[in-house]
């Protein structure tokens, strides 16, 4: 008897040590797999980088020397006085008058 006891305390340890094996196994695989992840997202950050610094590149923007020379000999065609705020009338001479009596101070 004490045959089919060995027996059976081996069967057991080596479905136990089996057992022990797997699991240790699936976590090697497990901690492959999430480098693998992390190594493809990083490749994937790269490339993106890389394509949007080559479109950028590409798409090099360069100013419209000839229209913004254009827009301001316009501008200088309608006189000093033409402003935003003013027009192209300028400010009334009468308005700038000081020493007249208003409600604001005078």
């Amino acid at each position: 008897m004490s045959g089919a006891v060995t027996a059976t305390t081996v069967l057991a340890t080596a479905a136990a040590v089996g057992t022990a094996y797997t699991i240790y196994s699936g976590e090697k695989a497990a901690k492959a797999q999430k480098s693998a992840q992390q190594e493809a997202r990083n490749t994937a950050v790269k490339q993106e980088k890389a394509a949007d610094e080559a479109m950028n590149a590409a798409n090099r923007k360069t100013p419209n020397t000839a229209a913004i020379m254009d827009r301001a000999a316009q501008m200088g065609k309608s006189g000093p006085a033409s402003t935003m705020i003013t027009g192209a009338g300028g400010v009334d001479p009468n308005q700038l008058a000081l020493g007249r009596n208003t409600l604001l101070g005078g």
